[in-house]
């Protein structure tokens, strides 16, 4: 294909034109293993609650204050836990999505009120003399230290500390401490399951949730002695959900109490006199259950019993169980950084959110924000095959798998849904929560084939660095078939080359079109690592039907698959005819008028070349063994130039194939955008909750694009590099049951790497293209060759990436 390019184009921009912009100096407190935050900025409330949510997978709890209020989204949601709604469509079509779901505010177990004498402990009131919250990354505690006066001149300290289980799916617990301090006061506490707690308002942005009012009918309340259940359920979906609390009391003196239980209130009331000086003490646990099944009194036994044993371990038990946990995840999958004390905090802490996210998630999927707010509904979308899984893959494997594991679970669905559209295979969701496609926009959601080769990519890939024989029967088979199936129904052979038309591929700014370039090489992957399966488990695919006729037409398909060149300007193109459209007048685009999603029309996108979000890039990454490095750094250069990254996937990909063609400098300052999305809320939305892909693709930049890691056809290969602000970067990842350590350190000499196995197997690797068998017990350190290719790389006028400050990169804990 050649096409003659526009003579105006991005590049021609004078880059000195465009002044450098700094991330943010997001406010908290510079610690390797906390994130700490002063004072109590309102303004900044939601996105507090965000960052300092806890979860375990299966129960997320966001980071609001414990006494309820002041607060913007109260936020307890169990995964797998929708309302179902309405999803009117302006013109009715075949095929068209009728009714979504959206992740619901379940019962809000977090909330203890306490009154001071006669003043509730409000801090928009009294005096508030020091306020500080802290998210501890290796305890899994979210702490707070609070020294306030009442209006009626009390003066109290408040200790609390919050943590979800990490061992215990279904237990939550909270340890809740005053101090009388400046004489002796009455005190009352409040401790509440609240249902149907009010949420926000509507918002016009399209990546917030849909507003449900009261979505749940009571259906059961008990009480005794010190705890309590209820028991709910949604009015459309159907769906129970039980929460229960039991109290420990610690008090000097006596302590009157009482319990009630009506409705969608359940309350534990303790009054005492509080001498100076002295402390009440209050241990809540929490537990939480939910079925589509089981009855309202099965469901309350399930959480009694979950109470029993939190309180056979008790608070020191949990907190002791959480920091093993950590202390395993934490070996097995830090990433340190010396020279960068601010991105070090930040990595830790996406890392962090990543495992909450998903570590405890068994049956159900990982949504795009985790369990830490209710943005784009609670769904799942490609973005955790394709940015989670590769973290969870090689640092906590069997995450990994349950995410996989439900992903079959939902296959039957995905089996009508290509039904439906004409297709063979499996068609998966665009954006679900139970499996159903949830997307009412087809051209970027039904169009949007690709998210069955982030599946199928996932699914290799963890077989490849696993080994797990009883997945691949289990489940594997099944997903790498029906996938490929869909491929081979949705393409056509024109003459000699097999042609996908008709798609949307990553870039969200391009849709329907045919020959997109991702896809294609994704989906020739697929339907090579289907064939590959098929052939090493020949009885599981005989019971899908698969033939060898079926594999020769997908090798045939794949073999004559078309990916797109454009001799003229002399890159790939990203879909057929891209490089010919119309250039985006970026010149005449103000800063303000970012994301371009919100502020023009889709057309004028569609026919633009302007791209959301990395599209052929990221194939360079995940399909890195079809391009050359020169190819690489031309493609790179020609898209850089138009990627206006209005999505927050877009930059971790964009650093990993910057550092591979040696613009080190650009994938540094990529890598700290990254890192920066949710605490610098760069994308102004983190107060609907965490952008999870980028926090995983924090680790990605550190690993695959900094540690230059590829995983093609079940070789590990390393091409390492340390960009300049840095004196050391070290990884760990754990391949079939052996765990590899990588550093990278700067030297007098200059830039070095070594290579350690702690344990298995020798195992072979590459380090620039040179092989190396590593063994168990011994160290390997080479020098790192100097890369940098020739070509000059530019952004669009206004979309550098935010440089990280000398002073923040020089900035050394306060604790």
């Amino acid at each position: 294909m050649t096409r003659t390019h526009a003579a105006t184009t991005p590049e021609a921009v004078d880059e000195t034109a465009d002044p450098i912009q700094y991330l943010p100096d997001v406010g908290y407190d510079i610690h390797p293993w906390k994130l700490s935050r002063r004072g109590l900025p309102l303004e900044q409330l939601a996105a507090n609650e965000s960052l300092f949510s806890l979860a375990n997978g299966h129960i997320g709890l966001r980071g609001s204050l414990d006494e309820g209020e002041p607060r913007v989204f109260p936020g307890t949601y169990i995964n797998g836990v929708f309302e179902e709604h309405a999803m009117p469509q302006a013109e009715a079509g075949y095929g068209l999505i009728e009714s979504a779901e959206t992740m619901v505010n379940v019962t809000d177990g977090k909330i203890i009120r306490l009154f001071v004498g006669d003043s509730p402990f409000e801090l928009r009131y009294g005096t508030l003399s020091s306020h500080e919250r802290s998210l501890d990354l290796r305890a899994g505690t979210l702490d707070r230290d609070v020294e306030w006066t009442s209006p009626n001149g009390s003066s109290v300290r408040v200790r609390s500390r919050r943590l979800v289980s990490l061992n215990h799916r279904s237990l939550a617990a909270i340890s809740y401490e005053v101090e009388a301090l400046s004489g002796d006061v009455y005190i009352s506490l409040q401790s509440d399951l609240l249902a149907n707690e009010p949420g926000s308002g509507v918002s016009k942005d399209p990546r917030d949730a849909v507003a449900l009012d009261a979505p749940f009918a009571s259906e059961l309340a008990v009480a005794n002695q010190c705890g309590a259940v209820l028991v709910h359920r949604t009015k459309l979906s159907e769906l129970r959900v039980a929460a229960g609390m039991d109290h420990i009391l610690e008090a000097h003196g006596d302590v009157e109490t009482t319990i009630e239980a009506d409705g969608d209130l359940a309350r534990f009331t303790a009054t005492a006199l509080l001498p100076r000086g002295s402390r009440l003490r209050l241990v809540k646990f929490l537990a939480y259950g939910w079925s589509h099944r089981r009855s309202a009194p099965a469901l309350r036994d399930q959480v009694e019993a979950a109470l029993a044993i939190a309180r056979m371990i008790g608070w020191e038990g949990l907190l002791a169980q959480q920091r093993e946990f950590l202390n395993d995840f934490w070996e097995r999958a830090d990433v340190q950084i010396e020279g960068d004390p601010g991105l070090q905090q930040a990595v830790r802490v996406s890392m962090f959110h990543v495992l909450q996210a998903s570590a405890r998630a068994e049956g159900q999927g990982i949504g795009a924000k985790g369990l830490s707010g209710t943005g784009y509904d609670g769904h799942t979308f490609w973005d955790a095959e394709t940015f989670v899984l590769p973290m969870l893959t090689y640092t906590v494997p069997e995450a990994a798998r349950s995410h996989l594991q439900w992903r079959h679970s939902t296959l039957d669905l995905a089996r009508d849904r290509a039904q439906e559209l004409g297709l063979t295979g499996a068609a998966f969701p665009w954006r679900t929560i139970s499996g159903r496609e949830c997307s009412g926009y087809w051209p970027a959601g039904t169009a949007a084939f690709h998210i069955n080769s982030a599946i199928a990519y996932a699914t290799a890939r963890y077989l490849s660095a696993t080994g797990d024989s009883e997945f691949e029967g289990s489940c594997g088979v099944d997903l790498l078939v029906e996938t490929a199936r869909l491929w081979r129904s949705l393409g056509h052979f024109d003459g000699e080359a097999f042609r996908i038309d008709g798609v949307t591929g990553p870039d969200e700014y391009s849709a329907v079109v045919d020959d997109n370039l991702y896809t294609n090489v994704m989906a020739q992957q697929n339907m090579r690592d289907a064939v590959e399966i098929c052939l090493q488990r020949p009885q599981e695919a005989a019971v899908l039907g698969v033939t060898s006729q079926e594999m020769a037409s997908w090798t045939a398909a794949a073999d004559a698959m078309v990916i797109a060149y454009d001799a003229g300007t002399g890159v790939h193109a990203q879909s057929e005819g891209f490089t010919s459209h119309e250039e985006w007048n970026f010149e005449e685009t103000a800063d303000e008028q970012y994301p371009l999603l919100l502020h023009f029309p889709y057309f004028q996108l569609y026919r633009k070349q302007v791209i959301k979000q990395a599209d052929l890039v990221l194939a360079m990454h995940l399909r890195g063994d079809a391009f050359t490095l020169d190819e690489k750094a031309r493609n790179f250069a020609y898209y850089e130039a138009r990627t206006v990254r209005d999505s927050s996937l877009s930059a971790g990909t964009q650093a990993v194939i910057a550092a591979e063609i040696g613009h080190l400098d650009l994938a540094y300052d990529y890598w700290a955008e990254m890192a920066f999305v949710d605490l610098g809320d760069l994308h102004h939305n983190v107060d609907d909750g965490l952008h999870l892909a980028a926090m995983a693709s924090t680790w990605m930049v550190a690993v695959a694009g900094f540690g230059g890691m590829r995983d093609h056809g079940g070789h590990l290969t390393f091409a390492p590099r340390l960009p300049q602000p840095l004196d050391r970067l070290a990884f760990a990842i754990t391949c079939r049951e052996r765990r590899l350590r990588v550093a990278i350190i700067r030297t007098a000499q200059g830039v070095e790497a070594s290579y350690e196995l702690l344990n298995g197997e020798p195992l072979n690797i590459a380090h620039h293209g040179s092989d190396l068998t590593l063994v168990a017990g011994e160290s390997v350190t080479l020098g790192i060759p100097t890369t940098m290719a020739d070509v000059t790389i530019t952004q669009p006028p206004g979309r550098k990436p935010r440089h990280r400050a000398k002073r923040e990169i020089e900035a050394v804990s306060s604790h």
